[in-house]
């Protein structure tokens, strides 16, 4: 049945109809480039290594000014469907709130604001271009998604010269936080490989448990840093560890974990890994076992310093909800930490509350106060 893409609402709910879960297209990006196309958009498909993906322009390659949006409609998966209330893909709408994967995080997102751009260019074409990039690869590995995008446009001349990213941003009140940076994070994967014997006589054997131990009391013994004026302290985290061993009597001979680190812009990937792998050595070397590291830096961390375009947001997002949202850069990563390569970044979306949460859900009048929120900063970035 035809509708109108600059109803925000009915957009979110068609979004959610289409089963998404990361790395499946679901329909959701088909849908995108029909709505986008029939409103004069030129749209391109940038699909890669089984990823959907999906450039869309309206206006002229090279504009002096082209305003980008960057979104995604790939979701997580639903779990255990009897634990939903509602169908997880219905789109179903109970007392004004609308229930479904991907209602928050982020279908409601990219509905505003494709309705906010096509509302826009149909209503006051702007000296310039609007661009709109969507992924279907935000929640999986993030390797064929956003860079395959930005990777396409450097091979063929597009640029944006700034961009906003819809996650949802606010904790608990429509427009209370923005970001302006995300933190980095790092996983280790630590292997010790020491020598299995019997637990009576220990002086046979060499714990690599003991050494495990050690490694990740020193990496945990001090802070990492003390934050920055737009950063928290930087956070280590343990998140498993194991031996795999079932006997009470046996030293075993290997023993695994793995930490994260979500880190600000004191550090970077190479100079936190070249540390763990220090202190990893110094263990290894006094324990007399092998210990071996598997570092993978999904981002770095990354600012936009506050300046016109950021002050451009807030005024947006304070004229349409009465708040003027703090600048932050709290949170986990999202595709902003490729987005900063390209052009200055900034975040705004909704209430993050319930994303990948069973029965995640949208208030229907936060999706049409976000689409006023991105068109009335598009009518300001180009005036």
């Amino acid at each position: 049945m035809p509708f109108d893409p600059i109803d925000p609402v009915e957009l979110t709910a068609r979004l959610i109809r289409c089963p998404s879960v990361t790395p499946a297209e679901g329909g959701a990006i088909a849908l995108l480039d029909a709505v986008l196309t029939e409103a004069g958009f030129s749209c391109t498909r940038v699909d890669r290594g089984g990823i959907a993906n999906l450039y869309a322009r309206w206006g002229q390659r090279g504009a002096n000014r082209a305003f980008g949006f960057n979104g995604h409609t790939d979701v997580v998966p639903v779990g255990d469907t009897s634990a939903w209330t509602h169908d997880p893909f219905g789109a179903e709408i109970v007392d004004g709130v609308m229930y479904g994967r991907g209602a928050c995080d982020m279908k409601s997102g990219v509905a505003a604001f494709v309705a906010a751009a096509v509302d826009f260019v149909r209503e006051t074409p702007p000296d310039g271009a609007v661009i709109i990039t969507i992924t279907g690869d935000e929640e999986g590995e993030g390797k064929d998604g956003t860079v395959a995008i930005l990777d396409w446009m450097a091979f063929n001349g597009e640029r944006m010269t700034h961009c906003l990213v819809g996650e949802p941003t606010c904790p608990h009140e429509m427009g209370e936080m923005m970001k302006i940076g995300r933190r980095g994070s790092l996983t280790c994967d630590i292997a010790v490989e020491g020598v299995q014997g019997h637990s009576a006589y220990p002086h046979r054997a060499k714990n690599p448990l003991s050494a495990m131990v050690k490694l990740l009391a020193r990496l945990e013994a001090e802070p990492l840093d003390r934050g920055t004026p737009h950063f928290d302290p930087s956070t280590l985290a343990i998140t498993t560890i194991d031996c795999g061993n079932p006997a009470g009597n046996v030293i075993p001979a290997k023993a695994r974990a793995r930490i994260n680190i979500r880190f600000n812009d004191t550090h970077s990937g190479d100079t936190l890994s070249a540390w763990l792998r220090s202190e990893a050595e110094a263990v290894a070397e006094a324990a007399g076992v092998d210990i071996a590291l598997k570092i993978s830096v999904s981002g770095e961390a990354f600012l936009t310093p506050p300046g016109e375009f950021s002050a451009l947001v807030a005024k947006a997002v304070q004229a349409e909800t009465g708040r003027k949202p703090v600048a932050s850069t709290s949170g986990g990563t999202s595709d902003a930490r490729f987005v900063k390569e390209h052009c200055p970044v900034v975040e705004f979306g909704l209430v993050g509350k319930t994303m990948h949460q069973v029965d995640e859900r949208v208030a229907v009048e936060q999706i049409g106060q976000l689409k006023a929120i991105y068109g009335r900063i598009l009518r300001d970035y180009f005036a």
